[in-house]
């Protein structure tokens, strides 16, 4: 199961008391995902989802609000792209109500599906988080992947996006979310719209607002694991280098000794260098650090990579010779 899905399941476990915020949530599910269809009867309304959950979830706010019991008709599923979507079919006299309601239908028979969010609908703070719960219910997916602690395989970023064919809605959305300190930025795919967000964080306080806090604290741990794998992967990349590091400098330093040896022997370099010459070629594979620890040469780091310069060069000047 989906990230995206996961926190959905979480939102709809709490149900909406209020009736205005109610309200926004269902206008905010129809437009996201309602479409508007007419018959010889009148107009009706449907859902496309691939959240099929949400169908009990709505016929208990239908009868929340109407007060009246009624099966919403669902269609067969039908697939896109390798996701299965399900239709919400609402009988024609309750979409005409529900329509009016949401002030997606005008009482001169006028619809506003496409065009702006009616303010009358979120009068406060909390209608705004219903619209947006609905929104996100409706339209809201995730490339979130959730991983082990253990794991190696590669993980994605953070993205969570609203896709929808209707620019004015996600426009309004947007200025929603923007109320709430939370931005995120619209782009075109294709011929589809998308509003979405890639900061961790305003996808943690998103979902904080639609009350999906389970899925808060799963992000927050996911985000805990990744800043471990990364710290990790730093030390050992670092750690890899050093290695990398010392080997090539033993290599150059070995090299030399052994030039040196077999043009004109160690014994003929001073003294002190006689000595650094003798513990790298006891020692090949110690760092610089390990080196001083093993010699009994009261030395520095700086004083000991001293010296092996001064071999290096003297190798140097006998190859030039």
């Amino acid at each position: 199961m989906s990230f995206a899905k996961d926190s959905k399941l979480e939102i709809i476990e709490n149900d909406i008391e209020d009736a205005g915020c109610a309200q926004a949530f269902l206008a905010g599910l129809f437009h996201a995902c309602g479409n508007l269809n007419k018959n010889a009867s009148g107009v009706y309304l449907e859902l496309a989802t691939d959240f099929k959950e949400i169908y009990n979830y709505i016929n208990k706010i239908i009868s929340r609000l109407y007060g009246i019991e009624t099966k919403l008709e669902i269609s067969d599923d039908y697939t896109i792209n390798k996701t299965a979507y399900y239709k919400i079919i609402f009988p024609i006299d309750l979409s005409t109500q529900i329509l009016k309601d949401c002030c997606i239908l005008s009482q001169d028979g006028q619809l506003n599906l496409f065009a702006e969010i009616d303010s009358t609908l979120i009068p406060d703070d909390e209608c705004k988080k219903s619209f947006i719960k609905g929104s996100y219910i409706g339209c809201a997916t995730s490339s979130i992947k959730l991983s082990t602690l253990g794991s190696r395989s590669p993980t994605t970023g953070y993205h969570l996006e609203f896709a929808s064919h209707n620019v004015k809605f996600l426009l309004n959305l947007q200025n929603l979310l923007n109320n709430f300190n939370i931005f995120g930025k619209i782009a075109q795919r294709k011929k589809v719209y998308v509003l979405y967000f890639k900061d961790s964080e305003a996808i943690k306080d998103l979902l904080a607002l639609v009350g999906a806090n389970m899925s808060v604290m799963e992000l927050s741990d996911e985000m805990a694991k990744r800043d471990l794998r990364n710290t990790v992967n730093r030390q050992v990349n670092c750690i890899n280098a050093n290695i990398s590091k010392t080997v090539d400098a033993s290599l150059k330093q070995i090299t030399a000794i052994n030039y040196i040896n077999h043009k004109i022997g160690l014994e003929s370099l001073p003294e002190d260098l006689q000595e650094v010459a003798v513990l790298r070629l006891a020692n090949p594979q110690e760092s610089m650090e390990e080196l001083l620890k093993l010699s009994t040469i009261k030395l520095t780091k700086s004083g000991l990579n001293h010296r092996f310069r001064r071999i290096i060069k003297i190798a140097d000047f006998l190859k030039e010779k």
